[in-house]
């Protein structure tokens, strides 16, 4: 069944005028409207509405989007509180993390009744704080959780069966939490090199850490699947880029690519191409520069159009989520080895928008087990969205004629 529209169109217009007030990360009030490549247009002015806390780049103007093969979307399961983390296992089988409940939840293939297979006893929900990311070894005996404590953020691995998770193991902590309770960060993904990609946020009270090669925040971490800094690490450590403000997106493409979304701050919310060792500016940038220090972002959004959180590459594109933006962002990759630490925008064709508005906000995608379609949770009910009666929920999505 393909969900009914959530708002008017006259409440989302009203919607996206309020978005374009407001500042910061994931509450950043965002509206679907337009992306940006970068490199493929002339500079826009900075946005007029209220000056960032860092000066706003000279970034390309923004085009009205593509449009692309349209997409429906049907429910799996329904009822959950604050889905954040979702993890597809072979078998159909899908773990989902709740940010406020800290449990973890198994769903069957072909959806249904949610069942409880774990509770993190010691995460601590707060703001954009508690059970986040998860991901699994390459053999799905081991699930790792990512979640916020008292004291910090950190990792833990969980044996798992096939039907209940075991108890907790730390392989990584003193990832920095703040006062503030925003930029945690949070995703995880194990990559085609069976190391542990992790990103993590600057806190939002010390946006300079971002910069600090000492310091954990603000960055990728690179580990292997006991939680020690992965061999080969551009530093010597767990770090792998650095100069991020806050990460919730993170995928590789078939050519082993790694790709992530980050929320900008007043200006620009940014899909950049990771390099290892890449430094992607914040907080001296928002967006793109002309300084050669930092790696530029391939594409860049107006903070009121997007706020980006779960990323999955999936026939040729990358999907991302996002939350204010409620909107589903396809990107599609350019063919062959185009795109380049100095030219990433070339790795990317121009963004298709779907589903604008049809599900409220939307905070994670992932691939389905059988390949033929998307998995997407929304985000309505973690204290920022505008519930329906069945949310939060997880659907399939597919292209409009497929059977998926």
């Amino acid at each position: 069944m393909r969900p009914s529209l959530r708002r008017s169109a006259l409440a989302s217009a009203a919607l996206g005028m309020a978005a374009a007030l407001s500042s910061c990360s994931e509450d950043a009030e965002n509206s679907p409207s337009e992306a940006t490549v970068t490199g493929d247009a002339e500079p826009a002015p900075a946005a007029p509405e209220e000056p960032a806390s860092t000066p706003a780049p000279a970034s390309p103007a923004t085009p009205e989007p593509a449009t692309g093969t349209p997409v429906s979307a049907s429910d799996l399961v329904t009822g959950l509180t604050s889905p954040w983390g979702l993890l597809v296992m072979r078998d159909g089988t899908m773990l989902v993390s709740e940010r406020d409940t800290t449990e973890i939840k198994r769903v069957p293939a072909d959806g249904g009744t949610a069942e409880v297979v774990a509770t993190v006893s010691d995460a601590r929900p707060a703001g954009e704080g508690g059970l986040l990311g998860l991901a699994t070894t390459p053999d799905e005996s081991r699930v790792f959780v990512y979640y916020t404590s008292e004291t910090d953020n950190r990792i833990v691995s969980m044996s798992w069966d096939g039907r209940r998770l075991g108890e907790p193991e730390v392989v990584f902590d003193g990832i920095p939490h703040g006062d503030g309770d925003r930029h945690e960060g949070g995703r995880m993904v194990v990559g085609p090199d069976d190391l542990l990609y992790v990103t993590t946020g600057e806190t939002g009270d010390t946006p300079e850490m971002a910069q600090d090669p000492d310091q954990l925040g603000g960055k990728i971490l690179r580990l292997t699947l006991d939680g020690e800094p992965a061999p080969g690490n551009p530093f010597g450590d767990a770090i792998y880029s650095l100069g991020h403000r806050n990460i919730e997106g993170l995928a590789f493409d078939d050519r082993g690519r790694l790709w992530a979304s980050e929320f900008g701050d007043q200006t620009w919310d940014e899909l950049n191409l990771i390099t290892p060792g890449g430094n992607y500016g914040w907080p001296e940038v928002e967006g793109s520069s002309d300084r050669d220090e930092f790696v530029d972002p391939a594409v860049v959004w107006r903070t009121e159009n997007a706020s980006p959180a779960g990323v999955a590459f999936w026939e040729g594109s990358l999907w991302m989520a996002g939350l204010r933006g409620e909107t589903l962002w396809e990107v599609p990759l350019a063919p062959g080895e185009a795109g380049s630490p100095e030219d990433p925008g070339a790795a990317v064709e121009q963004p298709v928008p779907h589903l604008q508005g049809e599900l409220g906000r939307l905070r994670t995608v992932e691939v389905a087990a059988d390949g033929e379609g998307l998995l997407l949770a929304t985000s309505n009910t973690d204290g920022r969205g505008d519930p329906a009666a069945d949310d939060d929920r997880i659907l399939r999505v597919a292209r409009d004629g497929d059977a998926g």
